[in-house]
């Protein structure tokens, strides 16, 4: 045939990168990140130490850059409102509906940004074939691929994010007993809370290729670790937020709000960052 499967690497069922051999002799390096995010694989020519990119076609890059803008604004205009909200919630309590505004127009905001990352995955162009190119698909809207890592991690974000809606909108709910807003409120929460942990897990698996690394050196690599740690303060803000049945209080109001408060400034941090991690 030509050429031969090297070596294939990741963590559980999911292969993140993979390394042959050309038919040239060259060495072709598949990576999920850089082919989903910049539309590249890496080819190191014959005896050669160090690789160089090779891109997709025009139109696919074009696509996952437009997709890339519009996930990376989303997240930076969705963090930031919710720190706003967290603001107010923490040090001006007369307008609760002002504040739930602020978050659930965040929210929206964190929505596009997670479906914008899934359609950006469901378009990056793939790796079909030992030839050492990436091929091109029709643009679609919409796919079913839980055995592909990027698909899985996009896919629950945007999941998490649709799970915080629901969170946002009973949060305009007045008058709930400590029973109802654990349900409605605290419950959906604290779901979208862990879908946003594990998709963040499997994201550190598809840019380190097993279960944790450290790359200091790679923006990728930054933006993961980042929003990771918000979804973490996210999760904090979560249990802070429990309200007891016997004091109709919560957990601790001061971690709540600063949970969210860091949280979603690591978000709007990763999104500047990954308006830089384009093709």
């Amino acid at each position: 045939m030509g050429h031969s499967e090297e070596r294939a690497e990741g963590a559980g069922p999911f292969t993140t990168r993979l390394t042959w051999r050309l038919a040239a002799g060259d060495t072709a390096i598949w990576e999920s990140r850089a082919a989903r995010k910049r539309g590249t694989l890496a080819v190191r020519p014959a005896g050669a130490t160090r690789t160089s990119p090779r891109r997709a076609d025009a139109p696919a890059l074009v696509r996952l850059r437009r997709l890339n803008n519009i996930a990376a604004v989303s997240f930076l205009l969705g963090g930031a409102l919710f720190a706003l909200g967290a603001v107010l919630a923490q040090f001006s309590s007369r307008r609760p509906t002002v504040t739930a505004t602020i978050y659930f127009v965040g929210g929206a905001f964190f929505t596009l940004g997670g479906y914008a990352s899934l359609v950006q995955a469901i378009n990056a162009p793939r790796r079909e074939s030992a030839a050492g190119a990436l091929t091109t698909h029709r643009f679609r809207w919409w796919s079913y691929e839980p055995g592909r890592i990027d698909w899985l991690t996009t896919f629950l974000l945007f999941a998490g994010t649709l799970v915080f809606g629901v969170n946002l909108l009973d949060s305009f709910l007045q008058g709930l007993t400590a029973r109802q807003m654990n349900r409605l409120v605290w419950a959906p929460d604290m779901i979208g809370c862990l879908l946003f942990l594990i998709s963040g897990q499997l994201a550190v698996v598809e840019i380190c290729h097993r279960l944790l690394c450290l790359h200091r050196r790679s923006l990728g690599w930054w933006i993961v670790a980042v929003n990771q740690f918000g979804s973490v303060l996210f999760m904090v803000s979560a249990v802070a937020a429990f309200t007891r049945p016997e004091t109709d209080s919560l957990v601790s109001v001061g971690i709540a709000n600063g949970g969210t408060l860091t949280g979603a400034l690591c978000f709007a941090v990763a999104g500047v960052l990954q308006a830089f991690e384009s093709p």
